[in-house]
């Protein structure tokens, strides 16, 4: 829990935001039901309402649990469950401890418990009461994204205020996809360097039955703006990640990109569907050009092959024949920028895998740091030179070796960004 001299301090001189941009701002009117329902009516209702992330579950008017989509459909999924539970009450998928708030609650206050209720409620909603505590209707992460975009100076404040709580729920978030890469591979490492306490890099990686999604990812900024943007991301990728979307990461990619520019209202007019931008969103004046440049990969563990998508961020490889540093070039285009068209398509590029095959990937903070007796960038060709004259080491030892070339080239320099760097041996 947030320490709450914290949240004290972090509410001094917000009383006129709070009296605008409070939950029920965030307010959507969706449709609950009741213990007496069955797990059918469920089905009929999500059925119905296809963007129906969540469903309240209310007795007397009083909400008593959550029910989520991808939780329910995984559970009827599974063999007989829907002879056993189809008429069963709701309840037996129901989330019993979901996030309830009050409409007059502050947004500030609201992102500080979202935040500390990790990513369950980010992904999954919130339930909004009136005064009586009876159920009104559900908020969702992506909503609440829209409004703390536009409160971007004050959000920035708060989450400087909780820093040191901020630096515990990034990493926190990285553990996960540390210990799926742990589980697939052998030997492999991941370095995550923020410039600041908190950064804007981030790395992600999902294991499936048939192989794993693997993503790098370098967020517009650095310090709490950029920690916060991957905290979006990471929101997003959960949803994205469901089917065969993980078998495609360029339309993965795609599927980002419209989620991003949607919640941060970096669109045309004439996409905005009825969505009121001026509320929401300071972006349609050109103040905010926020993305990410990333690499999505598909590791299919069952043919040994690796499908990648590159949005400004190269894949590195060496074959087991051979120590010549190769390249898959990624599409020029960031995902979620403002010049970033809403129907852009990112190309898959299909590398097979042999026993002992390198793979390396990395945001720009090695790659554009400025050091050396010359003061130049680091780039690509020293990069490449250090894997070639190191990849056969085990990739521990050579994670060490890249960070000790960096920081020496770096030497007095200031630090210009970030710095996220991943490598694994097939």
């Amino acid at each position: 829990m947030l320490d709450q001299s914290l949240l004290n301090q972090s509410r001094a001189g917000l009383s006129e935001i709070e009296a605008e941009y409070i939950a029920s701002s965030l307010l959507r009117i969706c449709p609950p039901v009741s213990p007496q329902q069955t797990n059918l009516d469920v089905t009929k209702l999500l059925n119905e309402h296809s963007d129906l992330i969540s469903v309240a579950v209310v007795e007397n008017d009083k909400p008593i649990g959550l029910i989520t989509r991808n939780v329910f459909m995984e559970g009827l999924a599974k063999p007989f469950h829907h002879d056993l539970f189809d008429r069963k009450s709701c309840i037996a998928f129901m989330d019993k401890d979901p996030l309830v708030v009050d409409q007059n609650m502050s947004i500030q206050t609201l992102s500080f418990k979202v935040l500390g209720s990790g990513r369950k409620t980010l992904n999954d909603g919130f339930i909004i009461t009136d005064e009586n505590g009876d159920y009104l209707g559900l908020g969702n992460g992506e909503d609440l994204v829209r409004v703390v975009s536009f409160l971007q100076a004050e959000k920035n404040r708060l989450v400087t205020e909780s820093i040191n709580y901020a630096s515990i729920i990034q990493k926190s978030f990285l553990r996960s996809s540390r210990e799926d890469m742990s589980a697939e591979l052998q030997d492999y490492f991941m370095h995550w360097e923020p410039r600041d306490k908190v950064g804007g890099d981030y790395y992600f990686c999902k294991k499936f039955d048939d192989g794993f999604f693997l993503a790098l990812i370098d967020c517009t900024g650095h310090g709490v703006p950029g920690a916060f943007m991957t905290l979006i991301m990471a929101s997003f990728l959960d949803h994205v990640l469901v089917e065969d979307n993980r078998h495609d990461p360029a339309g993965a990619l795609a599927i980002m990109n419209k989620k991003v520019k949607m919640a941060l209202g970096q669109i045309n007019e004439s996409a905005t569907d009825g969505f009121d931008i001026d509320r929401f969103s300071s972006a349609q004046n050109g103040q905010s050009d926020d993305g990410m440049d990333t690499a999505f990969c598909w590791v299919n563990t069952q043919n040994n092959t690796l499908t990648y998508a590159g949005a400004k961020t190269p894949l590195f490889y060496i074959g087991n024949a051979s120590s010549e540093v190769q390249l898959l070039e990624p599409d020029r285009k960031g995902v979620g920028y403002i010049d970033t068209p809403m129907d852009y398509e990112w190309t898959n590029q299909q590398l097979p895998l042999t026993k002992g095959m390198c793979i390396y990937l990395t945001t720009d903070g090695i790659i554009d740091q400025i050091g050396g007796l010359k003061k130049i960038a680091f780039g690509k060709k020293r990069f490449s030179t250090l894997l070639q004259e190191n990849y056969l080491k085990p990739m521990p030892e050579q994670e060490s070796i890249f960070m000790q070339a960096y920081y020496d080239y770096q030497g007095k320099q200031k630090r210009r960004d970030d710095v996220c760097l991943m490598g694994f041996r097939f």
